[in-house]
């Protein structure tokens, strides 16, 4: 066996090695929600016997999902939730991509690389050490809790510094100055050369900025659970505390809730995967 030949075997085995380990960390990561989706149609004595099994001793239901959807008061808490959402991630994405381009494109203002290297210094603060003072004051001084506006708020407040960060670098790598010069030549102002030339540029980072953060806003728990204290308010996962019992718990309505939860963010992925790599990416080399 020559040389050539040794090393074409030896790479063909570090693939098949590679894939096969690819493979089991897959199933390995996606094993609980194939979990949810086979024992979400099982009454709760099959769930509790065979949780492994594809189809319960009791057969095929689909009971689960409005009974669910019923005791969590569904549609209202989607509502609450879509609500929140979207409109926190759309002020994200608009306060943070009018903030990167002003501190872009002003780099040699001392104002914006302070501002900058603060939003950079606020991410690594952790949110357990406001939330405290968070309902203090808000709560306590304010009295401005429960309210969809303020949970809006707050979350874009928190999110904001990522999302610039990203966009920061979107807009210093991959758009050029000379566009807005041009832009500038045929009469646009500042404003519409931002609007018509650089935002719809930043398209693919708009997309990875939207899809994690409605993803983090739309799974988020604690937040929700400190701002909105009245019932009709609720978000989908303060909603689904309602099938957690002090002594028992319906496993089948928490998975058919669970799976209701997660059906919007993975239809918002599927619409946006194909600019999730680009928008990552965006930023990170030069183009």
């Amino acid at each position: 066996m020559t040389a050539n030949e040794k090393a074409a075997r030896k790479k063909k085995i570090n693939h098949a090695i590679t894939i096969i380990v690819l493979i089991i960390l897959f199933l390995l990561f996606i094993a609980p929600f194939i979990l949810v989706v086979i024992n979400v149609f099982k009454v709760k004595a099959d769930i509790n016997t065979n949780p492994l099994a594809l189809i319960g001793a009791h057969g095929f239901t689909w009971q689960n999902f409005p009974e669910a959807m019923k005791k969590m008061d569904f549609w209202n808490v989607f509502k609450n939730s879509a609500i929140i959402t979207t409109c926190a991630t759309i002020l994200t994405i608009l306060v943070s991509a009018m903030a990167s381009f002003v501190i872009v494109r002003n780099g040699k203002w001392k104002a914006c690389s302070i501002l900058f290297a603060l939003m950079i210094a606020s991410m690594v603060i952790p949110f357990q050490v406001l939330m405290v003072p968070l309902v203090s004051v808000y709560g306590g001084i304010f009295k401005i809790l429960n309210s969809r506006l303020t949970l809006i708020l707050m979350h874009t407040g928190f999110s904001v510094s990522m999302a610039t960060f990203m966009f920061h670098g979107a807009i210093n790598t991959n758009i050029p100055l000379e566009l807005e010069e041009a832009a500038l030549i045929d009469g646009c102002t500042r404003w519409q050369t931002f609007w018509k030339i650089v935002f719809p540029l930043l398209k693919p980072t708009i997309a990875t900025v939207a899809i994690i953060d409605a993803m983090a806003f739309w799974n988020d728990y604690l937040l929700p659970s400190l701002v909105l204290g009245e019932k009709n308010l609720y978000t989908i996962p303060i909603a689904t505390q309602a099938f957690y019992g002090t002594y028992s718990t319906d496993i089948g309505l928490v998975m058919a809730a669970l799976l209701l939860a997660m059906l919007p963010i993975l239809i918002l992925y599927l619409f946006l995967q194909k600019y999730i790599v680009a928008g990552v990416t965006s930023g990170a080399v030069k183009g």
